[in-house]
């Protein structure tokens, strides 16, 4: 398959120590050696792979110097996209870095659209689909845990698992044809049902594992969204403050201080959270507060895990009952507050209106128990820890629907066997399986989808 050159920049916009300008197709050397001049008068194209070269990048309309560059030469099939590539490490800079990419697309590449090296390196047959994917999760990773699991999905962890299942169906397929191919043997049947059964079986209870790890795989590519609530001055802001260990909220013994929602990521025992500070939730009548307090409302519904903070150093007010009724049903832990002080706050009357939520208490005064709050948020979504490193995690929307969609087809196929329906008709389900599992990887998957998940990619990757 052959594609022009392109090129693009590979690092973040603005000022920084270097910059690099990527170019990847078959004339990427050629394209660079019109600019690039070393002290030894050797070429690119004269050069071995994977070196890297210092020089000049002079502009061949006007003749003068335009960068003082180290270009990095990695020649096809042994790189990123299996293309020829160039990469070109400038000075970090808006001006530095725009001029060399101008420089490359003059001198005849094409300005790389949103994730094409990556797509090149999917349609090349360097990584599949899952790999493609995994790279961009790799990028967007929050936390240490999440980027284990997005390495793993890169180096082919779930392609693996992927490619097994589908070993074991296009098996049972042939078994099938075998029956089609030859029914003058009436054993054949007989020998087929169960294998077919049996291979289904262990397809569908690999297929329930991994939408088992979904939930988890979401919360580290994602983030769990948790709300911080609580009525008016019971230390919400300050416990947003203790986990994000900066102060970004204003704390005041002033009700109302928090207007708008406030929203940070934080690493809780390798868990993401995506933090959110909410207006304090009660009636008021200043207008700005009556917002915030309605976006608050608004978040709860939409939150994965509730921290409801309570002063412990008061008895529960109907404000905190009606909290309580807000969040029955959700995934609720309860932050007694202010144990600094003489407690008036009855545990076991929290716990008896929280279904029995876990309760913590804390100081935030004085910097205590949040330890305990991170250790019990990890225990609630990932039993105390979060998970073993070589588990493979489906973290992606795309592969959990598929899943679940495989897992149906797998389904039918066997209460098909089961029921004694003709073997060929079975073999309409196991094959729709295969194929859906195909999508996964990139095997049966058709080019508007492609298209459509590379555009997600940033530019230059």
């Amino acid at each position: 398959m052959e594609f022009d050159t392109i090129a693009a920049i590979s690092t973040p916009m603005g000022e920084g120590a270097i910059a690099i300008v990527r170019l990847s197709g078959d004339e990427a050397v050629g394209i660079t050696d019109k600019l690039f001049r070393s002290p030894s008068g050797k070429t690119l194209a004269e050069s071995a792979s994977h070196t890297i070269h210092y020089g000049h990048l002079v502009d061949p309309e006007t003749g003068k110097t335009a960068e003082e560059v180290m270009v990095s030469l990695m020649k096809a099939p042994k790189t990123y996209t299996r293309e020829d590539v160039i990469e070109i490490n400038c000075h970090g800079g808006l001006v530095s870095v725009n001029r060399v990419l101008e420089l490359a697309l003059r001198s005849g590449a094409r300005l790389a659209e949103p994730g094409e090296f990556t797509k090149r390196a999917f349609l090349n047959g360097r990584i599949d689909l899952s790999q493609a994917e995994g790279v961009m999760d790799l990028i967007r990773s929050k936390t240490d845990r999440a980027m284990d699991v997005a390495l793993g999905q890169m180096e082919g962890r779930l392609s693996r698992l992927i490619g097994e299942l589908r070993q074991a169906l296009i098996e049972t397929l042939a078994q099938v044809e075998v029956n089609i191919d030859y029914p003058e043997y009436d054993d054949v049947e007989e020998m087929t049902l169960p294998v077919l059964i049996e291979k289904c079986t262990w397809v569908r209870s690999e297929i329930d594992g991994l939408i088992r790890t979904s939930g988890q795989g979401k919360i580290l590519r994602e983030g769990l969204s948790t709300a911080i609530i609580g009525r008016p001055n019971v230390g919400k802001s300050s416990l947003l403050n203790s986990l994000l260990q900066e102060n970004k909220a204003i704390v005041t013994d002033i009700a109302g201080t928090t207007r708008d929602i406030i929203e940070e990521y934080v690493n809780v025992r390798g868990v993401p959270l995506k933090l959110v500070d909410t207006a304090g939730i009660r009636e008021t009548e200043d207008i700005v507060e009556r917002i915030g307090v309605e976006r608050s409302r608004k978040v709860l519904k939409e939150a994965d895990l509730i921290l409801l903070v309570l002063n412990s150093s008061e008895e529960l007010s109907e404000e905190d009952i009606r909290l309580f009724e807000a969040v029955r049903g959700m995934d609720v832990i309860v932050v007694a507050n202010k144990t600094d002080l003489p407690r008036k706050l009855d545990i076991d009357e929290v716990r008896s209106r929280t279904g029995n939520a876990p309760v913590v208490t804390t100081s935030l005064l004085k910097d205590e128990g949040v330890d305990e709050l991170e250790e019990a948020i990890a225990s609630m979504f990932f039993e105390g820890r979060t998970g073993s490193q070589d588990m493979t995690y489906v973290s992606n929307a795309r592969h959990v629907a598929l899943l679940h969609q495989a897992r149906r087809a797998v389904d039918d196929a066997i209460s098909a066997a089961e029921a004694g329906v003709p073997v060929d008709m079975v073999q309409i389900d196991v094959t729709r399986a295969w194929e859906i599992l195909g999508e996964i990887v990139g095997d049966t998957v058709q080019e508007s989808l492609i298209n459509e998940l590379f555009s997600q990619f940033c530019l230059g990757k």
